[in-house]
């Protein structure tokens, strides 16, 4: 027994000993084959021994397909791996001889093998194209360009692989698109760059065409940049200031010289401007050379380029000096005006007071005095009244009566138009007027045998005091009458005219007229010129009076001998 066992352990070493010889004969062949050491195999057969040679393998071609950055293989129609090169094991990080022989299946990922499968049928039929990944040895996924064909190798049907890694593709892709990225950076500053340069250009351009412009007008001009840096100042700002000062900011020269109550202003003013590109306008004064202040218009306006973007301001100063000055003049005297008006508006308030007070407390010692001249006409004999003297000195005493009474009663009158300033007014037909005071006026008109002519529309209205504006109506027409020429038949015309904002009612007579020197008093109170007539010299006073409470005015033109035109304007 011990025999037998002694026999099949020495057989099995022998057996295991020329597998090992076997073993090694095969590995010295694949790398002879690799190297190019052999150029043909004899391979036994079921029909006898096949011989496969490498036609034109010579070594040149054996070395470039070996030390080529891709892929090569060959691959058998059950996809067994009949050869591959060195590139191929090194981008799947295996070894050579781990590669070759192996079917190509197991290194494709399990998602892909559908892909892979189908692709290869077309590399038999002919060419084909694709991508997939394959696994590595580490188990990570490299992507893989593959192209192939089929081929005849010692009459013997192959498909020739070549694959190529697209790791580094993808790299040079991505690196391609940062290298276009920063090109189109570059290529939008140099852009920016040139526009900007066009800008600046144009800016020069502009203001060299401004300077040429600027250096021509009598007023001081300046320019400033976009961020309000001054640019430039005429000769007119130097022939103001005087040569500047080396040590002087060129950008502050304007606030240097600025009044220190102006400074805070004027530069609020310009940040605000600057800010906002709103136009910029202030009145400062400045300082001269002399040292004095003078007022100035400083206005300036942003100038633009085709973009709509501020390039520069242009700026001038106009001196308004002696304007100020008279503005101030005149804001005195209105001050000046003003008080006087006050003065006069409480010495009017005054005088109605003492007018109201005086025609109040002077009724009732009239009307006593009145009193007294009936009962000493009834008291005294008749024979004592019958006398010529004695009946004349009663007439006068009841005249003089008769006018104290009137007169108390025209300031009466007097005090209360004062008090109707600011009276609400309404509309008023100006026609119904004055055909009203016709009817009162009609045994005047006979007695004169006057003719009266009235030029007015029907539909006419005023906005005026129905009552007021019967008054002047009535004065109006009164007084032409009155003082009609005896020498000739009284005429007196009425009509209307329009005059910008106002209705202009005229009274034209042909009566005895006035000199000039005396038109300026015809509206003052009790003023009389004709005193062959009776009256009072209060009516033309109260309506002046009436028309200027209501907005409006009165004027009249007169010649002696001609006659007189009375204009009254009625605010619409």
């Amino acid at each position: 027994m011990s025999e037998t066992t002694a026999q099949s352990a020495a057989g099995l070493a022998h057996q295991n000993e020329e597998l090992r010889y076997q073993l090694q004969e095969a590995e010295e062949l694949i790398e002879a084959i690799r190297t190019g050491a052999v150029d043909a195999l004899a391979v036994q057969g079921a029909e006898g021994p096949r011989i496969f040679t490498l036609q034109g393998a010579d070594q040149g071609y054996r070395t470039l397909i070996e030390q080529m950055s891709e892929g090569a293989l060959l691959l058998t129609d059950d996809g067994t791996i009949l050869y591959a090169n060195a590139g191929f094991a090194a981008s799947l990080g295996r070894p050579l001889e781990e590669v070759i022989g192996a079917d190509l299946l197991q290194f494709v990922p399990l998602a892909f093998q559908d892909y892979w499968l189908a692709l290869v049928p077309h590399g038999w039929a002919g060419k084909a194209k694709g991508e997939l990944p394959l696994h590595t040895q580490t188990g990570s996924l490299v992507p893989f360009s593959v192209s192939m064909n089929a081929l005849l190798f010692h009459d013997t049907p192959v498909l020739a692989v070549i694959v190529t890694d697209l790791s580094a593709q993808h790299q040079i892709s991505s690196i391609q698109a940062l290298v276009t990225e920063q090109n189109a950076v570059i290529d939008r500053k140099n852009e920016e760059i040139r526009t900007q340069e066009a800008a600046r250009r144009a800016g020069e351009q502009a203001a060299a065409e401004a300077s040429r412009m600027l250096e021509g007008i009598p007023q001081i001009a300046w320019t400033a940049d976009a961020e309000g840096t001054i640019t430039y100042r005429n000769g007119r700002w130097f022939d103001y200031i005087g040569p500047p000062h080396a040590a002087q900011p060129a950008d502050r020269l304007l606030l240097h010289y600025l009044h220190p109550d102006d400074e805070a202003a004027v530069e609020a003013r310009w940040q605000q401007c600057l800010l906002t590109l709103a136009p910029f306008e202030v009145e400062c004064r400045l300082r001269n050379a002399a040292g004095d202040y003078r007022w100035m218009l400083g206005r300036a306006l942003p100038s633009r380029n085709e973009q709509g973007a501020v390039i520069q301001w242009i700026g001038t100063y106009t001196d308004i000096h002696e304007h100020k000055l008279a503005l101030a003049h005149i804001d005195q005297a209105r001050q000046l005006l003003r008080r006087n008006n006050e003065q006069l508006t409480r010495a009017n308030v005054d005088l109605d007071n003492f007018i109201y007070t005086a025609s109040h407390d002077l009724k009732a010692p009239i009307s006593n005095i009145e009193g007294l001249l009936d009962a000493l006409l009834t008291e005294l004999p008749a024979e004592s009244t019958a006398g010529p003297e004695v009946s004349m000195i009663l007439g006068l005493m009841q005249d003089s009566v008769n006018r104290f009474t009137k007169t108390i009663s025209h300031l009466t009158d007097v005090s209360k138009l004062q008090k109707e300033h600011g009276q609400p007014v309404e509309t008023v037909n100006l026609l119904a007027v004055i055909h009203d005071v016709r009817l009162d006026l009609e045994p005047s008109l006979l007695g004169c045998d006057a003719r009266l002519d009235i030029d007015v529309a029907p539909a006419l209205t005023v906005l005026f005091a129905e009552k007021n504006l019967r008054s002047v109506v009535y004065n109006l027409l009164s007084n032409a009458l009155k003082y009609c020429d005896p020498a000739r038949p009284a005429h007196v015309q009425v009509r209307t005219r329009p005059a910008d904002d106002y209705l202009v009612l005229e009274v034209q007579d042909n009566g005895l007229g006035l000199d000039a020197a005396s038109q300026p008093k015809l509206f003052g109170m009790f003023q009389r010129f004709h005193y062959h007539v009776e009256g009072s010299g209060i009516g033309l006073y109260m309506v002046k009076k009436m028309v200027e409470n209501a907005d409006g005015r009165i004027s009249v033109h007169s010649e002696p001998g001609r006659g007189s035109t009375f204009a009254v304007y009625f605010r619409q």
